[in-house]
């Protein structure tokens, strides 16, 4: 599966367009968390715990997002994005989203008909 924050991928075309995919991982602190992060955070500077949390529900929600444009027939993702917004103070919602798509590998005989 081919993951891209751009709108396209060198050297592929489009031949079709599935949909919008994305994918969400919901985490909260358990109770320890919550007292490393808080002496982290009285101390100053990076909150560690928070951001081993963080790249853990990145991963999960790109993990997600690839297993659901899998469902539908993509083999590319393209326009890929994130998104975070907190639950009431007690949670962290990430979000990945793209737009599922098939795509092709442009042949060296295609790029030269072309003039690329």
């Amino acid at each position: 599966m081919i993951v891209v924050t751009t709108p396209s991928i060198p050297e592929y075309r489009v031949v079709k367009i599935i949909g919008p995919v994305y994918g969400l991982s919901i985490r909260t602190r358990g109770f320890w968390g919550k007292f490393v992060a808080s002496i982290e955070s009285f101390l100053g500077g990076e909150i560690k715990s928070f951001i081993e949390e963080c790249e853990k529900a990145r991963l999960q929600s790109i993990k997600v997002m690839i297993e659901r444009a899998e469902k539908l027939g993509a083999n590319a993702i393209i326009g890929v994005d994130f998104d975070t917004s907190d639950v009431l103070g007690t949670a962290t919602i990430f979000t990945a989203y793209g737009t599922a798509v098939v795509v092709e590998k442009i042949t060296k005989a295609e790029e030269q008909e072309n003039g690329e």
